[in-house]
């Protein structure tokens, strides 16, 4: 009975190259998680950033709750004026909020911006963001970010 033993040595040029490949197909999926964690981080930060930013104005209205019930509050957008006052009335103190909120809110997000209305007692304050800073300029919360702005609502009652 003959018996063959197959003496290998080593790797072959072929088995290196397989290998080769399917550690760089793994290496770029590590990349594009790592990608993709980055992106998301982010836009949680600027969500966070939003709601913090809207608990602001909700602090300066209860704050100056005279304003709220002289109207002050009521139908904001823009960022409005900057008010330079020693005894500032209700009202000069709701536009100068009004001015340092909507000035923050581009300072600190991407196409930031900001609205307040009012239903009664009932205030819905709005933030509009770039959050994938595609240029989109709709306001519609679409949930659609190549044309609308992200945006996060709270509803709040004073």
């Amino acid at each position: 009975m003959i018996v063959s033993i197959s003496k290998q040595h080593g790797f072959s040029l072929l088995e290196v190259l397989i290998s080769l490949i399917i550690l760089a197909v793994g290496l770029l999926g590590i990349a594009a998680l790592q990608a993709r964690a980055v992106r998301d981080n982010h836009s949680a930060l600027l969500r966070s950033t939003a709601i913090n930013q809207i608990n602001n104005m909700i602090d300066r209205m209860q704050s100056n709750y005279a304003g709220v019930n002289a109207g002050a509050y009521n139908n904001v957008s823009g960022i409005g004026s900057l008010i330079n006052c020693t005894t500032c009335s209700s009202t000069q103190i709701a536009q100068r909020d009004i001015y340092q909120w909507n000035t923050n809110n581009a300072q600190l997000l991407p196409s930031g911006t900001g609205t307040v209305t009012r239903n009664g007692q009932r205030f819905t304050i709005t933030l509009f963001w770039d959050n994938d800073r595609t240029g989109a300029t709709g306001t519609n919360c679409s949930g659609n970010t190549n044309v609308d702005l992200t945006c996060l609502r709270m509803e709040v009652e004073l």
